[in-house]
């Protein structure tokens, strides 16, 4: 252990510095070296900056020197500056020298005066805080008395600085920042400019700024600059954690002035549409040497989904990795993060999800080190006597080794759902044997105690337990352990119970909206009753009727009071207000009632310069100037109060209140000496007294001269001129008034200056001449026979400067309507704002003569409907409630005249037309007559005349015109041969005229006479009765089906549809849907034969209609070129199909007929239907069939299927092998052919059963045919029949064969076959023959055999010989079978045979 013994201490001051310096120096060699024995590096170990020696105060004599010195730890290292009674210390001069090494800092001042009495205060801060320690240095004159001074014995720590009485400097804003709304990523500044009354060098207020009551410093996210009567706060990139109420506060040492205004940071743009906002205001809580626990706030949902979760994600300090931490979203605002590495610094933001996407991630928290809260908690003090003492560790003492004690005062610093922070106190321990720590968790109620455990050891004493299960109870208790064993158990902890979730806060209550100014509203609401650990809240807004909720703040708000700004005023809102807590937002509370944004209201301010205007001996007449802040309303009442000069009292003098600012005060004692004071008040109150009047004697006034003109305005202020009028003295003195005199002075100057040299006879004029930018006051005397009267009251000030924007008043005649237009637009409009309009600056109140004025938002016109001759004059407008603006307009007589001259030509034009008179026929045969003009009145009229006869628009006619269009019309419902002739309209719109024609005659009239016909017949048709509203039309589908298609509508059950063609009714396959209304015909076959005239019909008891259509020229050929486009496309390949008279060649498609653009080629000659080649197909396939083929026959053979488009082309090679198996195929089938006809068959006579009496001649008989002649052989049951009596069998001619049974028996019963047969083959037939006895019923005998049997040719066929060369067309024996053509429906395959 390390000591330091001293004899004694010593009670010199001398002797005292050197043992403060000695001790100084051990502190500060043993931190140096304990820092060299740390676990963790220096570098990572983020922490803010902390006193390790602070300031002592000193007490010295003047003309010594002084040093304070500090010792400051901390990473990065700390900078320090020195403030001299909370203002920084000037080091421009050597008067004080600061000195900062390994950090000891140090503020020496050589040689002190008492001047330098002061609490000095050094601040140390780097980038994770700010710490600060203050001393006081008292400096005594030379040689006082130590005793004398009341500060000598007081301790070194506290403030010892006598009263000091500050000088009180007065702040006025010039500037003033107002409302920002900015989103995140842009940057915003608040800047502020101000004087200083009095401005002292050595006395400048300091700048503070706030955020929500927190004080902001420089630092990455603020930049604060103040100097030269300016202060500047810079946000360089926003996030919503930088939304707030700014505040400035100018501090100086007699008072503050301050500032505020709201800085609103909308969300950025998401990463992907819908997503949510990001989080903000992330903090670190609890941070350990393996884990921190972090928490944010939820962003506001108010046009997004809700939130489903979070994504916490980390980065190291000097790396820009950052890695994901939960692998699934978190439900809660509040996340342990486990697995940090001891002695590393961290960053961590937080990601918000949806059923969109992802946000963009929070602002990064400040960095934080993973390391041991405690580390310094173990040095300890030790009291050496006096005022000396040893710092050391405790682990700095060897002991025996043997295991630590057990802890003590184990609790819980922090509960949450699913974790609990445990703190304990470590138990005594000297030992350099490192310490670690057990902790044990059981649940209340299970008895067993199980070890929690831990990624690292555990050395501090605070740790955060995890995984634990929500709404169960625990107790848990620590073990200290050493290498030499383990402690006992700490006592248990009371019993902790985790939270459950209780899901987000109840709604707000009642939300309350009050006006507050023209831009800003005042919301209040009750809390939620289910608070649920409330974070804060959102307040939504919407204009009323649209709908749209929008965030009126974008990071959760605390207070139940929020003042929403950047509304429009006189727009009305609703507002709505969520309460949040960590889980998410609660339900909308109820909607506020829409208000609309005013300003509230308020009294007004005081009115002033109370002046008198007569005075008779007894009375007083009165004016004064209305109060210049009237609060938001208007100025209902005055009320005036009088004392006499001298005297304290003050009475009220008039009852009931004014409502003029011009009052004559009755009852007042001649000679006597009067003040007034005056109060206005509106609808908010009365507001405060003006400031009381001058003296005021009463003595009656008798001067022969005016007295003073009152109620002097400007207007129309431009930079070198303005407008002043005035009202007439209500003293007039011994004659009529003659005319006024205009003077000006600057401002603050009495060296008055007449504009007007002349009098003026009307209470206005100009004054010109004037400097840009100065000011100036006016005043005003009047001149009667006497000469020249009293000066008025002088004006307010007012600065020769344009209004920025201005403009003037502009005169004209409008292009449409002929009136004389003067027209202003104002560059300022306020709510309240009204157009004021005057003649010779006297307002106009007359509008019976016809002027008229209209305002539409910032535009004003003064319009003269019916101008006359003595209108001229000077019109000027001014705008209430704005800075001044106004302007005028002289209109000569001259300038009045050519305006009434192009006025008349205006009113009395031609009425020009974009299109004469047309017509147009209508449904049910109306005409429509009708013509555009350029532009119409309302006020428009106009006659239609038919051969110089008017035609009435009276129905069943109609006549009407359209003003946004120009169209006039007229429409004749029933136009006949009559009408014939010349059409024409006649047209009056104010003073202009116009006229068109229109000539129906001859073929024009013809014409339009049948169309009219024809639409009316049509209406009737469609109208009236069942109705084709589809006509008939062919389609050709897909498949190459070919169908007619109608569609009938206005049906009723009983009305019926048929087909025809040429007249002839087609009763089809299927009805028509007449519950559709479509109607459809299948045409099967389609070819040249199913061509002609189709019809449809509709009918009922109502009438009928009809639909035709001709299949044939044009109809005809474009369903085939479709059929032709269709077939082409689905044509396959050639294929030999070989039959008795040929090879033939096939090509399936979808439909096939002849009419079909079809040619077949062999190589490139083209081949043409003969006896030797047969062309020709069936519906699903087109055929080439070659006749007798030859050698010669070979080739490549093609088929070309052609449409209006395309052309489709299928080829064979009938050459080598594939020739020779087809032709032997071929010769095998011809011989086959010529077998089957030659062979011996039965032509026919014998039946399938025979039924006969015993005792009965059977007598079978049939002819049989063949070539050579056929054998003829009988069988009875399978036996050959054998001639004799009874059986006897013959044939005739070699073709009439019978079997004859005389007498036949019940024997004779059986199955009976005949045999006709000859070298190429034959075939048998069988009969049944039944006998019956007689008397017997006849027996019902069924054929029970196959009635004939097919006996093939002897093999090899032997074929005969032709004598002489073969006919080059032979007959086909077996042609290729066709489709039975049904009725009226041509073969699509022609015969091979004429």
């Amino acid at each position: 252990m390390i000591n330091i013994s001293l004899q004694e201490v010593l009670s010199s001051e001398s002797r005292e510095e050197r043992y403060e310096h000695k001790t100084r120096v051990h502190i500060q060699q043993m931190i140096a070296a304990k820092m060299l024995d740390k676990y963790v590096r220096e570098e990572p170990m983020i922490r803010g900056p902390k006193f390790l020696t602070r300031l002592r105060s000193h007490v010295v004599f003047e003309h010594t020197p002084v040093k304070i010195f500090c010792t400051v730890d901390g990473f990065p290292t700390p900078v320090v500056k020195w403030y001299r009674d909370d203002v920084i210390l000037d080091l421009s001069s050597a008067h004080c020298l600061v000195q900062s090494k390994g950090g000891i800092h140090t503020l020496e001042i050589p040689r002190c005066s008492t001047d330098d009495t002061a609490q000095y205060t050094a601040v140390a801060f780097n980038i994770h805080g700010q710490a600060s320690s203050q001393a006081s240095i008292i400096v005594k004159r030379f040689k006082q008395e130590e005793e004398s001074c009341s500060y000598a014995w007081l301790p070194f720590e506290a403030a010892m600085l006598p009263q000091i009485h500050y000088t009180k400097i007065n702040i006025t804003f010039l500037e003033k920042f107002g409302p920002v709304f900015e989103s995140e990523g842009g940057s915003a500044t608040l800047t502020a400019s101000m004087t200083l009354s009095p401005n002292l060098a050595n006395l400048q207020p300091e700048a503070q700024w706030y955020r929500d009551d927190t004080r902001l410093f420089d630092s990455k996210w603020v930049k604060i600059e103040t100097g030269r009567g300016v202060t500047t706060l810079t946000l360089p990139n926003l996030y919503k954690d930088d939304e707030g109420l700014y505040t400035l506060r100018m501090v100086t040492k007699g008072g503050t002035a301050e500032h505020s205004a709201f800085v609103s940071v909308a969300d950025g743009p998401p990463p992907v549409p819908l997503a949510p906002g990001a989080p903000m205001d992330i903090k670190i809580h609890d941070a350990n040497r393996d884990y921190v626990i972090v928490s944010w706030k939820p962003p506001n949902t108010t046009t997004e989904g809700p939130i489903l979760g979070y994504f916490v994600d980390k980065c190291e300090v000097g790396t820009e990795n950052w890695t994901q931490c939960n692998d699934h979203p978190i439900k809660i605002c509040k996340y342990p993060v486990a697995g940090l590495f001891e002695g590393h610094s961290y960053y961590f933001r937080v990601r918000a999800v949806n059923s969109k996407g992802i946000s963009k991630p929070s602002r990064m928290s400040e960095p934080i080190a993973a390391l041991d809260p405690t580390e310094f908690e173990r040095l300890h003090t030790k009291k050496l006597g006096g005022k000396l003492s040893v710092v050391s560790y405790h682990d700095e003492v060897e002991a025996e080794g043997k295991p630590p004690g057990a802890p003590s005062g184990v609790h819980s610093s922090e509960t949450d759902r699913t974790y609990v922070v445990l703190s304990w106190k470590a138990p005594a321990y000297s030992s350099k044997a490192p310490m670690w720590y057990y902790i044990e968790k059981t649940m209340v109620g299970s008895g067993a105690w199980q070890r929690v455990n831990t990624q690292v050891p555990i050395q501090s004493p605070r740790y955060g337990v995890f995984d634990l299960t929500e709404g169960k109870e625990y107790q848990f208790r620590v073990l200290s352990a050493n290498i030499h064993g383990v402690s006992e158990p700490s006592e248990p902890t009371s019993v902790i119970e985790t939270p459950e979730i209780k899901g987000v806060p109840s709604a707000p209550g009642q939300v309350v909206a009050t006006r507050e100014t023209d831009t800003s509203v005042l919301i209040q609401w009750a809390p939620p009753k289910e608070p649920n650990k409330l974070i804060g809240y959102y307040i939504d807004q919407c204009v009323k009727g649209s709908g749209d909720w929008i965030s009126a703040n974008h990071k959760p708000h605390k207070s139940t009071k929020f003042v929403v700004s950047g509304l429009k005023t006189g727009e009305t809102y609703m507002f709505r207000v969520q309460a949040i807590n960590e889980i998410g937002l609660s339900e909308e509370s109820q909607e506020s009632a829409p208000l609309t944004v005013k300003a509230a209201l308020t009294t007004p301010s005081s009115p002033y310069d109370v002046a008198l205007l007569s005075c008779d001996g007894h009375s007083m007449v009165l004016n004064w100037k209305k109060p210049l802040v009237s609060g938001g309303a208007p100025i209902k009442e005055y009320y005036v109060d009088k004392r006499r000069s001298g005297t304290t009292l003050w009475r009220e003098i008039n009852i009931p209140p004014l409502t003029e600012r011009l009052y004559k005060v009755e009852g007042l004692t001649e000679g006597a000496v009067y003040q007034f004071q005056v109060y206005a008040a509106n609808l908010a109150g009365l507001g405060p007294a003006s400031k009381h009047s001058a003296d005021f004697t009463c003595e009656a006034w008798n001067m022969p001269e005016p007295g003073p003109a009152y109620d002097l305005t400007c207007c129309e202020v431009r930079d070198s001129s303005m407008v002043v009028e005035w009202k007439k003295p209500v003293y007039t003195g011994s004659g009529e008034i003659t005319g006024y005199h205009v003077e000006y002075a600057k401002t603050g100057s009495s060296d008055w200056t007449t504009a007007n040299e002349k009098a003026v006879s009307q209470r206005f004029c100009k004054v010109t001449g004037l400097e840009a930018g100065s000011s100036y006051v006016l005043r005003v005397r009047a001149v009667n026979a006497a000469g020249l009267g009293m000066a008025s009251m002088p004006s307010d000030p007012v600065t020769a400067k344009a209004v920025e924007g201005s403009q003037e008043v502009s005169c004209g005649v409008d292009e449409k309507t002929g009136d004389i237009v003067l027209t202003f637009e104002s560059c300022q409009l306020n709510e309240g704002s009204k157009f004021v309009w005057k003649k010779d600056y006297k307002e106009i109140t007359d509008f019976s003569k016809g002027v008229e004025i209209k305002t539409e938002g910032s535009h004003s016109k003064l319009i003269f409907k019916n101008a006359e001759k003595e209108d001229f004059g000077t019109y000027s407008v001014s705008v209430t409630n704005t800075h001044g603006v106004s302007s005028s307009y002289t209109i000569t007589s001259e300038e009045l005249a050519k305006m009434l001259a192009l006025s008349y030509d205006i009113r009395h034009p031609i009425i020009p037309l974009k299109s004469e008179l047309a017509y147009k026929i209508l449904e049910r045969g109306r005409m429509r007559f009708w013509l555009q003009a350029e532009e119409i009145s309302p006020k428009v009229t106009y006659k239609f005349f038919a051969n110089n006869r008017e035609l009435s628009g009276a129905d069943p006619n109609k006549m009407g015109h359209d003003v946004a269009t120009g169209i006039i019309e007229f429409i004749m419902d029933h136009f006949t041969e009559e009408n014939e002739g010349t059409f024409t309209c006649q047209i009056t719109d104010g003073g202009g005229k116009g006229q068109s024609s229109l000539v129906l005659i001859g073929d024009a009239f013809k014409a339009a006479l049948a169309e009219a016909e024809y639409q009316r017949r049509e209406y009737i048709r469609v109208k009236e009765g069942p109705h084709f509203s589809e006509f008939l039309s062919l389609q050709v589908g897909d498949d190459c089906s070919v169908t007619l298609v109608c569609k009938v509508a206005n049906l009723k059950k009983e009305s019926v549809f048929h087909w025809f063609k040429e007249d002839t009714e087609i009763i089809p396959d299927v009805k028509p849907d007449l519950g559709s209304g479509v109607c459809k015909l299948p045409i099967k076959l389609f070819s040249l034969k199913t061509a002609g005239i189709y019809k449809a019909t509709i009918s009922d008891d109502r009438g009928k209609d009809m639909s035709q259509i001709d299949i044939s020229g044009k109809v005809f050929e474009d369903a085939i070129n479709k059929i032709s486009q269709l077939a082409g496309a689905s044509a396959a390949e050639l294929v030999i199909n070989c039959t008795a008279t040929g090879i033939q060649l096939q090509c399936h498609m979808k439909y096939y007929t002849s009419e079909m653009n079809i040619v077949w080629y062999r190589g490139e000659t083209k081949l043409t239907p003969g006896d030797k080649h047969v062309i020709g197909g069936t519906p699903s396939m087109a055929t080439m069939e070659l006749i007798e083929p030859t050698e010669k026959d070979k080739g490549l053979y093609s088929i070309v299927i052609t449409d209006p488009e395309n052309s489709h082309k299928r080829s064979l090679d009938l050459v080598g092998d594939v020739y020779e198996k087809a032709f032997a195929e071929f010769q095998k089938l011809k011989a086959a052919a010529y077998a089957e006809k030659n062979r011996g068959k039965v032509v026919g006579g014998l039946p399938d059963v025979v039924t006969i009496m015993e005792k009965k001649t059977l007598s079978l008989t049939c002819t049989v045919c063949g070539d050579p002649k056929p054998h003829v052989s009988w069988l009875k049951n399978g036996t050959d029949v054998e001639p004799d009596d009874q059986y006897s069998v013959s044939l005739d001619q070699g073709k009439f064969a019978s079997l004859t049974i005389k007498g036949v028996s019940m024997e004779d019963s059986g199955r009976y076959t005949m045999i006709v047969q000859n070298k190429y083959g034959g075939e048998s037939v069988d009969i049944v023959v039944s006998v019956y006895r007689h008397g017997e019923k006849i027996p019902e005998a069924k054929p029970t055999l196959t009635p004939k049997t097919i006996i093939p040719p002897k093999l090899p066929i032997e074929m005969p010989q032709p004598k002489s060369p073969p006919p080059t067309s032979p007959t086909p024996s077996s042609p290729t079978p066709t489709p039975k053509a049904g009725r009226g429906v041509k073969s699509p395959t022609p015969s091979r045979r004429k």
